[in-house]
């Protein structure tokens, strides 16, 4: 066991002491709050997942919205999964037989366990996209998932675009920026992009189909440098939740300093 380890599980961390601990951060009644999460990060938690979503529906209480992604990146084209690739001759296969996403049923792919058991908690909702769903309890649940649209997913039909018109924050919970997700929402807004095509299995008109749609390339790779430059413009609250080191951030602000970025990242090159 690394000292790290050691250092994990030697604290307790209980619902209670999460529920301190984020309104310690500044998390508050009736915030809309979209959350990126590591379990294992925050410790040895009594109750392990189940009392990290409990502690964020209370200290936001009904009149606050709860968001998480619960992406399925594997209904997707096969001949452009890398970790691992699969034989070409399995691809065509792959697509006829991949069953049609289901919000209700259909489970997170490689996302962690917190948003895996919030997309099932009671009064929670899911937005209907194959890849780039995400689920919601709270006041506006509705609001933030009903309409996502399939092409450009993490676009302005997006639950990440609902988020900004509610003036939503991020709760980067034990993960750095590469997991922030509303900054694909500024690359979306680029006057340039170029669209490549994506295909997954959907239910259309009562059949499963293979559907093919348009998203982005997407740079979540230069994130961390641009939150770095981002901390030293807007204010980001910055703490412990048990032991996971956490950022709380205004979405709007995020988006909009990305947004700037990437404008001026291209205009540079022109």
């Amino acid at each position: 066991m690394t000292q790290h380890e050691e250092e994990i599980s030697s604290t307790l961390v209980t619902k209670s002491s999460l529920i301190d601990d984020l309104r310690k951060l500044g998390i508050k009644e009736g915030q809309t709050l979209l959350v990126h999460s590591s379990l294992s990060k925050i410790g040895w938690v009594c109750g392990a997942q189940v009392a990290v979503i409990q502690a964020l529906q209370e200290v936001l209480t009904d009149k606050g919205t709860l968001v998480m992604p619960t992406h399925t990146g594997d209904n997707s084209d096969p001949s452009e999964w890398q970790h691992p690739p699969v034989p070409s001759e399995w691809w065509e296969t792959i697509k006829v037989e991949t069953p049609a996403f289901d919000p209700d049923i259909t489970p997170t792919y490689k996302m962690g366990v917190v948003p895996e058991s919030f997309r099932s908690f009671p009064n929670v909702v899911r937005s209907n996209h194959p890849t780039l769903s995400f689920a919601a309890w709270g006041q506006h649940k509705h609001f933030v998932t009903d309409g996502h649209g399939l092409d450009e997913g993490l676009g302005e039909h997006s639950p990440l675009a609902r988020i900004y018109d509610l003036k939503g924050s991020v709760l980067l919970l034990g993960v750095d920026y590469e997991n922030n997700t509303s900054m694909h929402l500024a690359e979306h807004r680029q006057p340039e992009k170029t669209l490549i095509k994506a295909g997954s299995a959907i239910m259309e008109d009562g059949a499963k189909v293979w559907k093919e749609y348009h998203t982005i390339a997407y740079q979540d790779e230069v994130f961390n440098e641009i939150g770095k430059k981002f901390e030293l413009k807007f204010e980001v609250k910055q703490g412990y939740i048990g032991k996971a080191f956490s950022r709380l951030m205004d979405q709007k602000e995020l988006v909009d300093y990305t947004y700037e970025y990437f404008l001026n990242l291209s205009t540079s090159k022109e």
